[in-house]
């Protein structure tokens, strides 16, 4: 909750309208009620991007519940069972932009029964804000979602000490914090780690510094999302067009169209250019890029994340499932992966079933070859495991019936990460990421 001004109208902004400096997606995550939904309020009201229709709104429900003060934590708990409970169930997803950069932010919830849905968050993530509550420090379930979004491969980690207001704006016990955490993180190998003091209640060091923290140097929190490197910008990387769909189209008032054969897809990582020589997987051929459209608009390249349409020189006979990639940049075409897996199901993982493997647009019926080792959130130890229960995280490798066309995950989140689906109900119950 937080006590702001009066309500002022605002503008609604366009995101065409904005400079285009390179899109950030992130998350905040940590335990219950470290105040991540009242983070993510008081970003969006101090980067006055809340209209004021939605302002009053929240504003009216403050009301009915009785409070004199606006909890900013409505605009992202915005099921019912979440503002009568007070906590986030689902991923909550909000977009904003401070005029020089646009924002995706997914609020993450806390609880240990809902971490599958944190997996979600973070498997599109770039930054990962971790709160801590400084009265309560690190936690079992801060430890876990620190192994998660390392374990995804995301690259940037804010370690937000929040509620310091609670704790007199104390020094010391954001020192201690920061000395617990780096002694975890250091088991864990994240590098790229920042620490940060704040209050989301009065906005301390979110977009404002405040005049409370005045004995930490560091930037705030909005000048370290402006700065951080833009989405696939790390290092060069592989072309991976997984077909999603052959466009054949059937207009008999236009001839020309009688001979257009077009792979749909999104590309998942990488550049392609109208000429390049391209290998399809699982055939082999090469062929050469004859055309790249975009809403039947002709471009002359594609870049990761823009879904396209591909046509080729030669014909070949490709479906959904097939990839295009560069001639000379192969994947790795396997009938078994080795992976981390997080089990996400209230069932164990059982050895004995079989499961069904989703790799970008290829689906594989699966077995389990074996776990090698489940891994403590608490102590970081491998330990050695017959079953996974939900919420496990663990290094297993599974035998598939179709070879997939994987990268690993370190090199490619697109084409190292894989889903598995209880084939009876057709429900996500793993998510893994190939090593």
């Amino acid at each position: 909750m937080s006590a702001i001004d009066p309500i002022e109208p605002m503008q609604a902004f366009s995101l065409e309208d904005v400079p285009d400096n390179g899109l950030l997606r992130f998350l905040t995550c940590g335990s219950v009620d470290d105040g991540k939904s009242t983070l993510i309020g008081r970003l969006l009201y101090d980067s006055k991007t809340i209209l004021a229709d939605t302002l009053h709104a929240i504003q009216r429900t403050s009301e009915k519940r009785g409070l004199d003060v606006v909890d900013l934590s409505l605009l992202t708990d915005g099921l019912q069972a979440e503002r009568e409970q007070g906590i986030t169930i689902d991923v909550a997803y909000r977009y904003f932009t401070t005029g020089t950069r646009k924002y995706i932010i997914a609020d993450a919830p806390g609880h240990e029964q809902y971490t599958r849905n944190m997996v979600t968050a973070a498997s599109t993530a770039d930054l990962a804000i971790i709160l801590i509550d400084a009265r309560k420090g690190v936690l079992a379930q801060t430890r876990r979602h620190s192994y998660i979004a390392h374990l995804l491969g995301i690259p940037h980690v804010v370690v937000a000490v929040n509620k310091m207001d609670l704790v007199d704006y104390s020094p010391e016990v954001f020192a201690r914090i920061k000395a617990d955490y780096l002694a975890f993180a250091g088991k864990l190998g994240i590098e790229d780690v920042r620490f940060m003091p704040m209050s989301a209640l009065h906005g301390d060091m979110i977009v404002d510094r405040g005049e409370r923290l005045d004995w930490y140097a560091g930037p705030s929190l909005v000048e370290v999302l402006e700065t951080v490197p833009a989405v696939h910008s790390a290092h060069a990387e592989k072309f991976r067009f997984p077909v999603q769909y052959v466009c054949r189209p059937q207009d008999s008032a236009n001839p020309e169209l009688h001979d257009y054969r077009g792979f749909m897809g999104r590309v998942e990582s990488g550049e392609l250019a109208i000429g390049d020589a391209v290998t399809v997987l699982p055939s082999g051929l090469e062929t050469r890029v004859r055309d790249i459209q975009v809403l039947a608009e002709s471009v002359p390249h594609a870049v990761a994340e823009q879904s396209v349409t591909i046509l080729l020189d030669d014909e070949i006979d490709i479906s959904r499932g097939d990839m295009i990639v560069k001639s000379g940049e192969l994947p790795t075409v396997s009938k078994q992966i080795d992976a981390m897996l997080c089990w996400l199901a209230e069932a164990p993982l059982d050895p004995r079933r079989k499961y069904l493997i989703r790799h970008t647009t290829r689906d594989s019926k699966a077995m389990l070859a074996g776990i090698d080792y489940r891994i403590d959130i608490n102590t970081m130890e491998r330990q050695a495991s017959e079953r996974l229960a939900m919420n496990d995280i663990a290094r297993v490798r599974f035998k598939l019936a179709q070879p997939i066309f994987a990268d690993p995950y370190a090199e490619s989140r697109g084409t190292g990460a894989f889903i598995v689906i209880d084939e009876s109900s057709n429900n996500t119950i793993g998510a893994g990421m190939i090593v």
